[in-house]
C-alpha cells in the first residue's frame, strides 16, 4: 500500500515515517511554492534516511492567502494551517492508499480535526493517519534522542520545508522584514540529518 507523509524534514515528520514504513510503501513528500528552495532540505533529509521523495507545487495564491490572514492576525497559527490543509488536499490527489502527516497530540498547529479528517478522506478516497496523534512532546523527544540526529536552533537558521520559510519570504516581501518579527515569534526548529548509531544512543 502506498503512502504519501507531508515531510519538512523536521523530527516529527520523520518518526512519523519511521512509524508507518513497516506498514506503507512510504513516500515523503514536501509542498512548496516556489518563492525558496527550502523544499530542497527535506529532499536532502529523506535521502539520508533512504526514502522515496517527492515535491508537489502548491498556488502561489494560497501563500499570499495564507500571509496576509497572519499580518491580520498578528501571529502565524491560523496562516499555517490553511497551508498544511491545502497541502494534505494536495497530496491526496497522488493516487496513494493513504496519506499522513507529524501532526502531535499537543501541536497547537497545524492540527486535523476528525471532521476534517473524515472528509478529506470521504472527498479522496484515502486513509489520513497521524500516526503521532497519541503522542505528547516529550515522549517525541525521546524516540528522536535515541533514534535520530538532529540539528536544532533558531527557526531563521535551521533549514526546513514546512511552509514557514517561504511564507516568511513572502511576507517579507509584501509586508517588510520588520512584519516577519512581528508574526513570526521566536522559536526552535529542529533538521534531521540522519538515523542515530544504536551504539551511541543509549
Amino acid at each position: 500500500m502506498e503512502l504519501a507523509l507531508l515531510y519538512s524534514g523536521g523530527k516529527d515528520s520523520t518518526l512519523a515515517a519511521l512509524f508507518l514504513d513497516s506498514f506503507y510503501d512510504v513516500t515523503l513528500v514536501t509542498a512548496r511554492f516556489g518563492l525558496t528552495d527550502d523544499w530542497e532540505h527535506a529532499r536532502d533529509a529523506a535521502a539520508s534516511l533512504d526514502y522515496d521523495f517527492r515535491a508537489v507545487d502548491l498556488d502561489r495564491s494560497v501563500a499570499e492567502a495564507a500571509v496576509e490572514r497572519m499580518v491580520a492576525d498578528g501571529y502565524p497559527r491560523n496562516g499555517i494551517q490553511q497551508v498544511h490543509e491545502r497541502a494534505l488536499e494536495r497530496v491526496a490527489d497522488l493516487g496513494v492508499t493513504a496519506v499522513a502527516d507529524g501532526t502531535r497530540r499537543d501541536d497547537r498547529v497545524p492540527t486535523v480535526s476528525r471532521a476534517q479528517a473524515q472528509s478529506l478522506e470521504d472527498r479522496h478516497g484515502v486513509d489520513y493517519i497521524a500516526p503521532l496523534s497519541g503522542f505528547g512532546r516529550r515522549a517525541v523527544d525521546r524516540l528522536v534522542e535515541s533514534n535520530l540526529d538532529v540539528r536544532v536552533g533558531p527557526s531563521e537558521q535551521i533549514p526546513k520545508a514546512d511552509y514557514e520559510g517561504e511564507l516568511r519570504e513572502l511576507l517579507a516581501r509584501e509586508h517588510g522584514v520588520e512584519a516577519v518579527v512581528e508574526v513570526f515569534p521566536d522559536h526552535e526548529q529542529t533538521y534531521v540529518e540522519g538515523l542515530r548509531d544504536p551504539d551511541t544512543s543509549k
